[in-house]
């Protein structure tokens, strides 16, 4: 959910965040392999009652999306290049 417009808020405080959730996200698995994770999740899913509620069908797709548009952008980048782009964006 987007937030209200933040008038205090700088650009590098929002790639200071950016960079953060990156490094957070890079320390605590490998996200090149959640598209994976979260397609066997989902088809497990998508065999029960549950997995017959249209909008959970719609929000676990985008899910997939997001997750592989992700490890898309970040994929050809070893963990040490995203970690010292991080840290260098975060000490901007």
């Amino acid at each position: 959910m987007m937030q209200k417009e933040n008038e205090k808020t700088s650009e590098p405080d929002v790639m200071c965040a950016m960079a953060k959730f990156l490094s957070d996200l890079w320390f605590e698995d490998d996200f090149r392999d959640q598209p994976e994770h979260l397609s066997e999740i989902f088809e497990t899913i998508l065999l029960t009652k549950m997995g017959d509620d249209q909008d959970l069908r719609i929000k676990m797709v985008s899910s997939i999306r997001t997750s592989k548009m992700l490890a898309n952008a970040l994929g050809p980048f070893s963990d040490t290049e995203i970690n010292n782009a991080c840290k260098k964006i975060m000490n901007a």
